[in-house]
């Protein structure tokens, strides 16, 4: 296997579209930015979770990005994954206020990249405007059941979450996305729609919660399908899993594999237990399994690598080595 080589592309001119990167080998994403933050004394503990560090420590914020560059991510994905104009709202923001938020986070991403693009200016950096499931919004772990308790997608509060979101990160020049943690297919189609609607020359990849058979959706609907949807959607580069257990992911890839052609996404977390109400982890030990299975994954489709809560720029660094091999 070999990692991503293009000369010539930094940050700082036109970048790669995401579907270049990956007609020329894995590329690595980026680890946890919740956890990153917590290890450096900024509290998540609250319902905004990562987001509230965009305003109570930016410079925190774009030293973790800076720090999975360094260990070998490629892609960095905004901190926007929690920050939502109505959960900014009832934060105590304004709605000017919110959508400044949601912009800092595809500014303290893209300083990072430009940053490093010029230390590395062989390197090719991109960054995804991270959006993350309306149970992020909820803020009651309900990103693990898709039990929203509302009419996806027409309920007005749906759009409300996603939609201004999408325009601010458009705003500011984004234009890949990463629909991450998705629990229903319904919202990944919703989703799509709105970005298309917004940023039709876009590109995404979309990556599913799924349980722990590895072959439904966390609301029950078969991956198989998801991912054949996803076959038929141009927008959609790649998909895959994330947010599961790293033994999980050895479950769906084959069930993706089987329903698409196109790049696989897989980025877990490292296989701890969260509780939603104490908004804590409980660890299991597992997080050693992914720059090891890492290969595992590759051979069987996955493009795009990386780690979700729980991971940190060390095993980024770990896996950057072992995609590499």
């Amino acid at each position: 296997m070999r990692t991503l080589s293009v000369s010539a592309t930094s940050f700082g001119r036109e970048p790669a579209r995401l579907s270049d990167l990956l007609d020329r080998g894995p590329v690595v994403l980026d680890g946890a930015m919740g956890t990153e933050l917590d290890a450096r004394g900024v509290d998540t503990r609250n319902a905004l979770w990562s987001a509230l560090a965009l305003t109570t420590a930016p410079d925190v914020v774009r030293e973790v990005h800076s720090d999975y560059l360094d260990a070998g991510a490629r892609v960095i994905t905004t901190n926007t994954y929690q920050a939502t104009l109505p959960a900014l709202i009832r934060s105590g923001q304004d709605a000017a206020g919110a959508r400044e938020v949601i912009a800092a986070g595809a500014r303290l991403a893209k300083e990072a990249a430009r940053q490093f693009a010029k230390e590395h200016p062989e390197e090719p950096v991109l960054v995804a405007g991270g959006l993350g499931p309306y149970g992020a919004y909820l803020a009651d772990g309900s990103e693990y059941t898709g039990a929203y308790g509302i009419d996806v997608p027409e309920d007005p509060g749906f759009r409300e979450v996603h939609l201004p979101r999408i325009e601010v990160l458009v705003g500011e020049g984004v234009d890949l996305f990463a629909l991450e943690t998705l629990p229903r297919l319904d919202e990944a189609q919703a989703l799509v729609a709105m970005v298309k609607g917004l940023a039709p020359q876009a590109e995404c990849w979309v990556s599913f919660q799924v349980r722990l058979d590895g072959v439904t959706l966390a609301d029950g609907t078969p991956l198989a399908e998801a991912a054949a949807w996803a076959a038929q959607e141009e927008m959609v580069v790649a998909v895959g899993v994330n947010c599961v257990a790293p033994g999980v992911v050895g479950r769906a890839l084959p069930v993706l594999r089987a329903a698409t052609d196109k790049p696989l996404v897989a980025y877990p977390n490292v296989g701890d237990l969260y509780d939603p109400a104490t908004k804590t982890w409980q660890s299991t030990g597992e997080g050693a399994g992914i720059p090891a299975q890492a290969p595992s994954w590759i051979d069987a489709g996955a493009r795009l690598v990386g780690g979700c809560c729980r991971t940190r720029p060390a095993q980024i660094r770990e896996l950057a080595r072992a995609v590499s091999l």
